[in-house]
């Protein structure tokens, strides 16, 4: 017989599919975490997505949510007790452009194909209807989210619900070693720009350059204080690792990339990676080469420490030219992701 608390948080899903056994639920706290791991898992498999979600790196992802109350806004699937999908939105406004309400959900391949993903789905844009009525501002509003070209699953659920690609980026890889791989040329730094270890007081620093740097490209939304704490706690946050290019005349900040290795993700996936990722360079400091410099001496550092490719992810249409750099020194596109959007 259920008790109070698990009746209590129990959610009504129009359109459900009659499967004996199903519920849909809210969050309970910490205790979901591992079947969040285990549905991340499952999914991954089935749609060959690389990437690595513990426990930990769940607990340190949703200490720092910035506009989900997972209280309110996740959505669990249960069958007989057993949690085989999850589902949790958020919201934010790009600058100077649309309000965007954004959804993400997972499922494993046993449950897929019988109509949850679609019950969800509806559930989860009239739940962000529901906030969106509460903010007050005038601009276009869109649901918002995104899926692999191997999540053929998801990807024809959103296109049959009517959405439609608005954005495209690309997961890029580079060989550091063997036959494929392109020798890597180090090029110099630009006159008057130097790097120099990163250490805890330049974090903010380099963490609002950062962002400065990336007001220009497409979906900015201007980061918050929570933001920054989950920065700081991520798991692969590791400064030692970063290139940091400092003006020496002025003492600022002109330019980064913001490397970083994840150990379980290469003990699971037998590879040595690095990923060159963060690459950012401020409006005053751009078209002089500082990008290639700083990321052809993160290609050289990852060698020298005995990794045998870099990985990053670009946005196919960045007004930089970044995805031309990025080719220029052996990046080669791996996997495409696309934003698909439908009007609120």
């Amino acid at each position: 017989m259920d008790n109070d608390s698990t009746v209590s948080d129990r959610v009504e899903v129009a359109g459900a599919p009659d499967i004996p056994g199903l519920t849909f639920r809210r969050f309970r706290g910490a205790g979901d975490f591992p079947a969040m791991a285990a549905v991340i898992q499952a999914s991954k498999v089935a749609d060959n997505i690389e990437r690595v979600n513990s426990v930990d790196d769940l607990a340190r992802a949703y200490a720092h949510l910035v506009n989900s109350d997972a209280d309110r806004d996740m959505l669990f699937v249960e069958i007989d007790g057993e949690v085989v999908g999850y589902n949790r939105v958020w919201w934010g406004r790009e600058e100077n452009g649309p309000w965007t309400y954004s959804h993400v959900g997972f499922l494993k391949p046993a449950w897929r194909g019988r109509g949850l993903g679609r019950a969800a789905l509806a559930y989860l844009e009239e739940h962000l209807r529901q906030i969106a009525a509460s903010h007050v501002g005038d601009g276009q509003r869109f649901f918002n989210t995104d899926a692999a070209d191997t999540e053929t699953a998801r990807e024809a659920l959103l296109l049959g619900a009517g959405y439609q690609a608005v954005r495209h980026g690309f997961n890029m890889v580079r060989p550091l070693t063997g036959a494929e791989a392109e020798p890597v040329v180090v090029s110099p730094m630009p006159d008057g720009l130097a790097t120099q270890p990163a250490t805890p007081e330049h974090y903010r620093a380099i963490w609002e350059a950062d962002g400065e740097a990336f007001r220009d490209h497409w979906g900015y939304v201007p980061p918050t204080e929570a933001d920054y704490q989950g920065w700081l706690d991520n798991s692969v946050f590791n400064p030692a690792l970063w290139q940091v290019a400092w003006d020496q005349a002025s003492g600022q900040v002109a330019g980064m990339v913001l490397n970083f290795v994840s150990e379980p993700e290469n003990e699971e996936y037998h590879r040595r990676r690095g990923y060159t990722e963060g690459i950012s360079v401020r409006r005053p400091w751009r078209k002089r080469g500082l990008a290639r410099a700083l990321l052809t001496r993160s290609l050289q550092m990852f060698k020298d420490m005995g990794m045998t490719e870099a990985a990053l992810g670009v946005d196919s249409e960045n007004l930089s030219g970044a995805l031309r750099l990025y080719e220029s020194v052996g990046f080669r596109v791996a996997k495409r992701q696309t934003v698909y959007r439908k009007p609120l």
